[in-house]
């Protein structure tokens, strides 16, 4: 019972940063018909702003060790620790929770900027001249962050107070202690959180409905006088700040590196092909799904009666749904079927 618990929790944790990150992927597909390769790529700005902002805040001077009396030594102090004493401290402290404020506006402008700068002149293209456009977007800009941080991995620590496991056991009454990362329970409540403001603006506002008449029928909306295209370039934003939320909040789990939009960036195709193309809930419930199996695939018992399972779970399950239902499991009567 433990190790099933725990392993629900993992896929939910990682079903989450899939969910996400197909979110905006399905976005992008059902309001503009592009498919954007370069969305593992804004995950990987997203998480990278959290770095910045790490490096920014942890400038440092030289301070004289007053712990060393023998020799004059200096030790490296950041400059918010010596105008700001603990505060400054705290604040580096925090900077993962913090850098979801820089995060926001950066990469709503950076999506906004792709889509007006380049996205734009794709739309009516095939999908294969948007895919290598997009994919060659994605390789600039990580071989621009590899230029700019290092090929090497960089270390981002969740704040002192949630280091620790919270007790899940006790939570739901079970014998025994059954521990889980806080940091881990927070990304999955983080996730619920930016799926439901995101399924909340565009089902309760005007804007978003608007926004969704115009992806069932463009046309009618711009007859209509509605500026449909501009409204459009929004939610390519957002698609954008949804992604970047998902790595910026997600570097404490998995240490940021240049490559790192590329390694999710498969699994999310994955995700939003089995969920349905342009199916939004689709997109979420396949995200959490194929986080719970390819975590409980991982179990030592499971790849001991099928080796190497937990490597190919979710591409298998791709092919199964496919074949029985080419459109996905929520995805629109006609599409991807022949």
């Amino acid at each position: 019972m433990d190790a099933i618990l725990l392993q629900l929790l993992n896929g939910l944790d990682k079903g989450g940063a899939y969910a996400l990150i197909a979110l905006g992927l399905t976005l992008t597909f059902g309001t503009l018909g592009v498919v954007n390769f370069a969305h593992g790529a804004l995950f990987m700005l997203g998480a990278f702003c959290a770095v910045l902002l790490q490096e920014v805040l942890t400038i440092s001077t030289q301070v004289r060790d007053e712990s060393i009396t023998f020799f004059e030594a200096f030790k490296e102090v950041p400059y918010l620790v010596t105008w700001f004493g603990d505060a400054g401290a705290t604040i580096i402290d925090w900077v993962v929770p913090i850098s979801v404020l820089v995060t926001i506006p950066v990469m709503l402008l950076i999506g906004i900027a792709f889509e007006r700068g380049l996205i734009r002149f794709f739309y009516k293209r095939p999908h294969a001249e948007q895919i290598l456009v997009t994919f060659g977007l994605a390789i600039v800009l990580q071989e621009l962050v590899k230029a700019g941080f290092g090929a090497n991995p960089i270390p981002m620590d969740a704040p002192d107070a949630l280091r620790g496991s919270a007790n899940i056991g006790q939570w739901v009454g079970a014998e025994g202690v059954i521990t889980y990362p806080w940091w881990r329970l927070l990304y999955l409540a983080s996730s619920i959180v930016i799926i439901g403001a995101v399924f909340a603006f565009l089902n309760l506002t005007t804007y978003g409905m608007v926004v969704r008449a115009g992806m069932a029928d463009r046309e009618t909306v711009q007859i209509l006088g509605i500026d449909i295209q501009r409204r459009f370039t929004v939610v390519f934003g957002i698609a954008a700040v949804v992604a970047g939320l998902a790595g910026a909040l997600y570097t404490p789990i998995l240490t940021p590196n240049y490559n790192i939009g590329m390694d999710f960036l498969v699994l999310s195709f994955v995700v939003v092909v089995v969920g349905g193309m342009g199916s939004l809930g689709g997109a979420v419930l396949a995200g959490y799904l194929l986080g719970i199996l390819q975590s409980f695939a991982s179990l030592n018992e499971v790849k001991e009666f099928v080796p190497g399972i937990d490597q190919v779970i979710i591409y298998l399950v791709a092919v199964i749904v496919l074949l029985a239902r080419p459109r996905g499991l929520l995805g629109r009567k006609g599409v991807m079927e022949a």
